[in-house]
C-alpha cells in the first residue's frame, strides 16, 4: 500500500480561484437556459408558480419519498439504501448531462418541479439564487457540516453556504484507446489532433459546453472566461467547422459504457468518470487517463434544493446524512471524485481505494486548474455548444 500523502488543503492556489465580479443580466441568464432547453419560456420563470410558499424545513417528521434531479451516477447506492433503511423516504433519481439542462428544467417548471435535490455546479448558483430556483438551507439541520474541509466550504459563489454545500469536485481530461492511437497524448492539443486522425469518428465530447468550449480555450493556453468576440467566434468556427465532422457522440459519462464495451478511442472526460471506466473495463492496460496541459478545469457540484421542494425535511435529513464520515468515503469510492470531507485522502488511500491519484491532486497539478466565470459570454457559448452538435458526425 502506498504512504499517505499529505492531505492538501487547499482546492487551488488562491490566486487561480476567481471571485464572481459580474453577474449576468436575468435576461441573459433565462435565455441561454432557453436556448439549452430549445424552448421560450422566458416569460414563464417566476418563483413559486403556484402563487403558493414553498414549504420550509423545521426539523419536523420526514416526509415519505425524496426526489433528486443529479449528475448521472453520481451517489453511491449503498449510501442511498441505508438512507432509506435507517430513515425511511424512498429516494427516486433523475439525471441531466450539463448544468444548462438542470436550469431549463427548473425555469420550465416555476417551482412545481417535484424535484427536492438538485447538484449544480457552482458557478450558476448566484443565478439560481437571484431568479429562485433554490431554497435556503437550515444549516440547524446540517450538523454534519463540521465533517466537511474548510476548502470545500465558503466559495466564491456562496460565501456563507446559505443554499449549497460541496457534494464533489473534480476536473476534466481525457481517455484514450492504445489500440487505435499508439503515440503518447499528454495536451488538449494532442486530443484535438487525434480526433482529427487517428480517432477521426471515433471521438467523444461531453455534452456540456463548459468541457467543450472550455478545451478549445485550454489548448491554446488562453482564457477560457474570455468575453472576446473574436475569440469567440475564431472558436465556434473550429469547433463547428473543423472538429464537429470527426465527433462521433456527445456522452457526459463514457465510463459507464464507453469505455467498458470500447464504443470509442478517444473520449472527454471527468476525471471520477474515467476513473469508473478504467475500474468497470476487462482491459484496463488498453486504456490511458491523461490531465490535459497546459491547462484544465476545477469545477464543484453541490447540494442544493430546489425552490418549491415538495419533500424539504427529507432533503435536508439526506443531504446531512451524505456528510458522514463514512457516507462521504463510500460516495468518494464510488464516484471517484474528492467529496470535500476531512481526512478522507488519507483514509481512502489507508483503505486501498483504486486510482487514488485520478482523485486527489498534487500542487503542481491543481495550479493548472482554474474555474469557470458565469460572464456575459454564456449565451453565446451555448449557442457554440448546440452548433457544434447539429454540425457533428454522429
Amino acid at each position: 500500500m502506498a504512504e499517505p500523502r499529505t492531505p492538501l488543503r487547499i482546492l487551488a492556489p488562491q490566486e487561480a480561484v476567481p471571485t464572481i465580479a459580474r453577474e449576468l443580466s436575468r435576461r441573459r441568464f433565462l435565455g441561454l437556459a432557453a436556448i439549452a432547453g430549445g424552448t421560450a419560456f422566458l416569460a414563464a420563470c417566476s418563483p413559486g408558480g403556484s402563487g403558493e410558499p414553498a414549504p420550509q424545513a423545521t426539523g419536523g417528521d420526514l416526509e415519505s419519498s425524496l426526489s433528486i434531479y443529479t449528475w448521472g451516477d453520481y451517489d453511491s447506492p449503498d449510501v442511498i439504501d441505508a438512507f432509506t433503511g435507517e430513515l425511511g423516504p424512498t429516494v427516486t433519481m433523475d439525471s441531466y448531462s450539463s448544468n444548462e439542462e438542470l436550469i431549463a428544467k427548473l425555469i420550465a417548471a416555476r417551482g412545481t418541479s417535484g424535484y427536492d435535490i438538485v447538484v449544480p455546479t457552482g458557478v450558476f448558483i448566484p443565478q439560481m439564487i437571484e431568479n429562485g430556483l433554490l431554497l435556503p438551507l437550515n444549516k440547524d439541520l446540517l450538523p454534519n457540516l463540521t465533517n466537511m474541509d474548510p476548502s470545500a466550504l465558503g466559495r466564491a459563489w456562496d460565501p456563507n453556504n446559505e443554499y449549497s454545500v460541496c457534494k464533489a469536485w473534480g476536473t476534466t481530461g481525457f481517455v484514450y484507446d492504445r489500440n487505435v492511437i499508439s503515440r503518447e497524448l499528454t495536451t488538449w492539443g494532442d486530443f484535438f489532433d487525434a480526433a482529427q486522425n487517428e480517432a477521426s469518428g471515433r471521438t467523444a465530447m461531453s455534452d456540456d459546453p463548459a468541457g467543450i468550449i472550455g478545451a478549445y480555450f485550454w489548448a491554446r493556453d488562453m482564457d477560457w472566461n474570455t468575453e472576446d468576440p473574436a475569440e469567440l467566434e475564431e472558436c465556434r468556427r473550429y469547433l463547428v467547422e473543423e472538429i464537429a465532422p470527426h465527433i462521433s457522440a456527445f456522452d457526459s459519462y463514457p465510463g459507464t459504457n464507453a469505455i467498458p464495451q470500447g464504443t470509442h478511442a478517444l473520449m472527454q472526460s471527468w476525471n471520477g468518470d474515467a476513473r469508473l471506466g478504467l475500474m468497470e473495463t476487462s482491459e484496463p492496460e488498453r486504456w490511458q487517463w491523461v490531465l490535459p496541459g497546459p491547462i484544465t478545469e476545477l469545477w464543484m457540484d453541490n447540494w442544493a434544493i430546489a425552490e418549491g421542494a415538495p419533500n424539504p425535511e427529507a432533503a435536508h435529513a439526506f443531504i446531512n446524512f451524505s456528510m458522514t464520515p463514512e457516507n462521504l468515503l463510500l460516495n468518494l469510492d464510488y464516484i471517484g471524485y474528492n467529496v470535500g470531507g476531512k481526512d478522507t485522502e488519507a483514509e481512502a488511500v489507508a483503505a486501498d481505494f483504486p486510482l487514488t491519484d485520478m482523485v486527489f491532486f498534487d500542487e503542481a497539478q491543481l495550479a493548472t486548474m482554474s474555474e469557470q466565470v458565469l460572464n456575459d459570454s454564456q449565451t453565446t457559448r451555448v449557442a457554440i455548444w448546440n452548433e457544434m452538435k447539429a454540425a457533428a458526425g454522429a
